[in-house]
């Protein structure tokens, strides 16, 4: 497996514990710790609550195509490239929307894994 490659899964693995928060412990003391100030108050998360859970199934979609750009091999990098490519508008789209450090998390990542795959071709 190339670093690209590792990369790549590791940004998949990220997307599906994103899911996971956001679809199972958005309302619990979980959900409060990875996503901080986004979640103001126990009362605003019951009321986003299906919300986050939609956010959480994009979040899974984007993690499925990278593992199916994984799965197969070199012939799947222009999917790699593409949903690389939705991890970082969805970054830059939550950096401005929510918090800054969302560009940190997604795009910063999803930015050098497509370097990486460019270098591997």
């Amino acid at each position: 497996m190339s670093l690209a490659e590792i990369v790549v899964a590791a940004i998949a693995v990220l997307h599906v514990g994103i899911l996971v928060v956001e679809m199972f412990f958005w309302d619990q003391p979980l959900g409060k710790k990875v996503f901080g100030s986004a979640i103001r108050s126990k009362e605003f998360a019951a009321q986003t609550k299906v919300l986050a859970a939609n956010q959480g199934l994009y979040n899974g979609f984007l993690a499925a195509g990278l593992f199916w750009g994984l799965w197969l091999g070199p012939q799947g990098d222009p999917v790699k490239f593409f949903f690389l490519a939705c991890v970082f508008v969805a970054g830059v789209y939550g950096a401005v929307s929510v918090d800054k450090k969302i560009l940190f998390v997604q795009s910063v990542p999803a930015t050098i894994a497509m370097a990486l795959l460019w270098l591997s071709i």
